[in-house]
């Protein structure tokens, strides 16, 4: 047995920690300040894919949607500067919608720092106030206990995303091999008391409402919340984005309080006199700007179940606050066993009714309805497949008429950042290739990353996008014709030929007028196993499910005059 040092440079180290953590897949876009990292991933391209971007922003979502995917940190490489600016955004969504990422920087050399170096930025005052942790390693000799803290960070509590920078002459040195043995993440666990209090303030309720979010939930985890929520007939909402977490089908699922949320759940929301959240972190898009419930003090008895205690009373003080990992939480939970009585029926089935109503398109007479199109994805997709999207108008017909049954079949930011629904479709396809993956995108969404359909070429995916083509800046315009009716400016988008385009990536593509003709096409894109892009021809005029743009500027009008 040889038991010999061996001496390896910073990259080198950088690559074995990876390695050692069980990272098998790496997004990025090259660069000049790490070129140590890439050549030592270079020598293990048989155990570490690098899947190489055009853009950092793409990368950067990448990562995160694989982490949303694995519940393990997604990694990005890029270079420094303007790599780094690129992929900021990818870094803000993993904080916003807590997910494990980590973002590995290159950094200008020890000799150069503080002198405005080329692309030279101080990486801790730049992403220090939307990660976890920001850190430069300055010797090879302790890459193997940073890479160890920004796993152990990632992961801890609240996940969230952590960035380390690569210093250009770090990355040369050499230093002899470290093990990183294994990294063990802790759990809080729900004291006792705090269940039987739990226990005892659903006992008295007459309209209770669960609310389920947050991020780092397993099969078992989710499984267990199913029970605990079925054997005391709990009405079950899921929070902003975070539909697949309970499935819709489920008798108990009574919808998303999100944008766009069902006005009779926004009342039930108000009206419920317990609200358990578990998980969910009540922010602004969950509470309809901070309105459903009271701050500081909601009416509501409020019983808040977080991993994190910084998170606990940040906006709302809880009637009783519960820190605890999800899934432990859950397990427990479902360990309670029944109350004795349950006085909430008719509450509960009133809600699930409200919630079937308002998941059936009505009947219209436009040519191209989107509501037509995604219940045309509910019952032609498979049950476990992927949807993607970022952020925009068109996103609110699949929240309201998509009914999610399995966990993780849900890509999209709770930070509400354009152009994630391509990058996080490619994550999903090289994650699970034998799974359907299909993205939603509006035209302003999907231009933001369409370059990535180069990436998607390159790695044969055979990915389905949907792009909505109203020729504008949706939500935007909508927000113009309700404060400043009539007066719209820099909404208006020149869009080229999508079909045009995605062909000139070798993707086939065809364009949809008529949502009668959407299903054949969407059937003719599953069979073909190859990328696939089918443009939706939609009237501007239709800008919400609920109301046209000429409705909202008259209401507008009338209420100033």
């Amino acid at each position: 047995m040889n038991d010999t040092p061996t001496l390896m440079t910073g990259g080198q180290h950088v690559v074995r920690a990876l390695l050692e953590h069980g990272v098998d897949t790496v997004f990025g876009v090259p660069g000049e300040s790490y070129l140590d990292v890439l050549d030592a991933l270079y020598a293990e391209q048989d155990r570490i894919r690098l899947v190489s971007c055009r853009h950092e922003g793409a990368a950067a979502f990448m990562a995160e949607a694989h982490g949303k995917l694995t519940g393990r940190p997604g990694i990005c490489m890029v270079t420094r500067g303007p790599g780094a600016t690129n992929a900021s955004i990818g870094v803000q969504t993993a904080f916003q919608d807590s997910t494990p990422l980590i973002v590995l920087v290159g950094q200008v050399g020890s000799d150069m720092v503080e002198r405005e170096a080329f692309q030279e930025i101080d990486y801790r005052r730049m992403f220090g106030q939307f990660t976890k942790w920001v850190a430069q390693i300055d010797s090879a000799a302790r890459v193997t206990e940073y890479m160890n803290r920004a796993f152990s960070v990632a992961m801890s509590g609240r996940p969230g995303p952590v960035v380390l920078a690569l210093p250009e002459d770090m990355l040369t040195e050499s230093a002899f091999a470290q093990s990183c043995g294994t990294i063990q993440v802790p759990h809080a666990h729900p004291a006792p008391e705090a269940l039987a209090s739990m226990r005892a303030l659903l006992a008295g309720a007459q309209r209770p409402l669960m609310i389920v979010g947050g991020s780092g939930w397993t099969d078992a985890g989710l499984d267990n919340l199913t029970r605990y929520a079925s054997l005391n007939g709990l009405p079950v909402a899921c929070s902003f984005r975070r539909q697949d977490l309970f499935d819709n089908h489920h008798s108990q699922y009574v919808g998303e309080v999100g944008i766009g949320v069902n006005p009779e759940l926004a009342d039930a929301v108000r009206r419920a006199d317990v609200i358990l959240a578990v998980g969910a972190r009540l922010g602004e898009m969950v509470t309809g700007g901070y309105t459903l419930l009271q701050s500081p003090v909601p009416r509501q008895t409020l019983i808040h179940v977080l991993a994190s205690p910084e998170e606990l009373g940040r906006v709302y003080q809880p009637a009783l606050k519960i820190q605890s990992d999800l899934n432990a939480f859950a397990d427990q939970a479902a360990g309670l066993g029944p109350l004795n009585a349950i006085p909430w029926r008719g509450w509960l089935d009133g809600l699930r009714q409200s919630y079937l109503r308002y998941t059936e398109p009505p009947a219209t007479e436009l040519r191209m309805d989107p509501a037509r199109v995604i219940t045309a994805l509910r019952e032609r997709l498979d049950p476990r497949a992927i949807l993607t999207n970022g952020a925009g108008n068109y996103s609110a017909w699949a929240h309201r008429y998509y009914r999610f049954s399995h966990p993780r079949t849900q890509l999209a930011p709770t930070s509400g950042a354009m152009g994630y629904g391509v990058p996080a479709a490619i994550a999903a396809k090289l994650r699970h290739p034998d799974r359907q993956v299909v993205c939603l995108a509006g035209d302003g969404c999907f231009l933001m990353t369409s370059q990535e359909l180069a990436t998607v070429k390159q790695h044969r995916l055979a990915v389905v996008f949907i792009v909505f083509n109203n020729g504008m800046y949706g939500t935007i315009r909508m927000h113009q014709e309700v404060n400043y009716p009539g007066r719209t400016i820099g909404t208006d988008l020149c869009n080229p030929d999508f079909v045009a385009y995605a062909e000139s990536f070798g993707v086939p593509a065809e364009r949809v007028a008529r949502h009668d003709d959407f299903e054949p096409a969407l059937a003719r894109a599953l069979d073909s196993g190859s990328p696939y892009l089918i443009e939706l021809s939609l009237d501007p005029e239709v800008i919400t499910p609920r109301a046209t743009l000429t409705s909202l500027r008259d209401k507008a009008r009338l209420a100033a005059s």
